[in-house]
């Protein structure tokens, strides 16, 4: 199955205390079908890292391109919440949610482990450089052992951070951007884990990344556009 179109929009959160049981039946049976329902969606993948400090949950939606994220269509949804939505989106702490080009991916299919690795870029040439490099640097993660896929994604804040109804409905929050994001999955996470100091190097060794921020995740659920389809 694996990440499919040219863009993902990943995000990092909380939950409050004693919600975590109503945002995941609230995110699997409405909320992700939903999403996947909006034309130029395709993938959903809910992250959850039970033991994390910060950032227990995340999502990975991929799109047909970057442009799906600011559309009429997604707009028309994040300014008219259900009930159930409106009903959840209080109780959502630390969310960062930032839209990406995905400029390179190696492998396929679909990990049980997801790490999430942010980069702030180094140099003011950075995006040239590393676009330049980005496949080399996805091919070179790939042949880790442990790794199964590799998607590299830059950051388009302008494209994700449109206010919307849904944004309202959360507490004003303001968690750190970045420049990159590097998605690495894995088959299990204790391979997926050990591999991870060399794929900090490798990326940083590319001479744009610096400032890795690392999450890891097990991949809890997923859902593809054609599975909710009339």
């Amino acid at each position: 199955m694996g990440l499919k179109g040219s863009a993902f929009l990943a995000i990092w959160h909380d939950i409050a205390e004693g919600e975590h049981g109503e945002y995941i039946e609230w995110h699997t049976r409405e909320h992700m079908p939903e999403r996947l329902s909006i034309p130029g969606f395709r993938t959903g993948k809910r992250l959850h890292a039970p033991e994390a400090a910060r950032y227990v949950f995340g999502t990975i939606y991929a799109a047909e391109n970057v442009e799906v994220f600011r559309s009429d269509a997604y707009l028309r949804r994040l300014n008219n919440p259900t009930p159930w939505t409106a009903a959840v989106a209080p109780s959502f702490q630390n969310f960062l949610r930032v839209a990406c080009d995905r400029i390179a991916t190696a492998g396929g299919g679909d990990g049980g482990s997801m790490a999430t690795i942010r980069f702030d870029f180094s140099r003011s040439d950075a995006d040239a450089v590393l676009r330049a490099g980005a496949q080399g640097l996805v091919e070179a993660i790939l042949a880790l052992p442990g790794v199964s896929c590799v998607h590299l994604g830059i950051a388009r804040g302008e494209v994700s951070g449109v206010r919307t109804r849904e944004t309202e409905l959360r507490s004003e929050m303001s968690e750190k951007g970045f420049d990159v994001v590097v998605l690495v999955e894995g088959s299990h996470r204790a391979g997926l884990e050990a591999a991870l100091p060399e794929a900090q190097k490798l990326a940083i060794a590319t001479g744009a990344l610096m400032s890795p921020i690392v999450n890891i995740y097990e991949t809890a659920f997923t859902l593809t556009s054609e599975e909710v389809q009339p």
